[in-house]
């Protein structure tokens, strides 16, 4: 054991999904070290003291292998992690705007900058989801 891998969690509040069968970009913390192995599919992880409140065994579809670049790393200080393993994602501003066109209809789109992400991270949101959820920005 000994290894280091990332722990994966989900953004629940604030981030727009694209389409109804819109997927979201996983986001990792960590590195944690690996304890012991615990059945088959299942690994404990040595966690720190903010994650108290986190079952500290997991199951490897939640871990991914840690390689060392620091622009992967999200620490766990700076955002709230839940129990059920999600954290609220919070906008900071629009980058730029676009138009999706489709066979029928256009959709505008705008590209957003997250909070705690480098520019390289931001994503293109739908422009009127963004403006109910986020009038600050326009």
């Amino acid at each position: 054991m000994g290894h280091l891998v990332f722990l994966k969690v989900s953004p629940w509040k604030k981030v727009l999904r694209f389409g109804l069968n819109g997927k979201l970009s996983p986001r990792f913390i960590g590195p944690y070290q690996i304890i012991k192995r615990v059945g088959i599919v299942a690994y404990q992880l040595e966690l720190p003291l903010e994650l108290n409140c986190i079952h500290d065994v997991f199951r490897i579809s939640m871990l991914r292998r840690y390689r060392s670049d620091p622009s992967h790393i999200i620490p766990v200080e700076e955002i709230e992690v839940r129990p059920n393993m999600t954290f609220e994602e919070e906008s900071v501003q629009i980058l730029n705007r676009d138009v999706k066109v489709l066979r029928r209809k256009s959709i505008p789109l705008v590209k957003v900058l997250w909070w705690n992400h480098n520019m390289e991270e931001a994503t293109w949101e739908p422009e009127n989801a963004m403006h109910q959820q986020y009038l600050h920005l326009f």
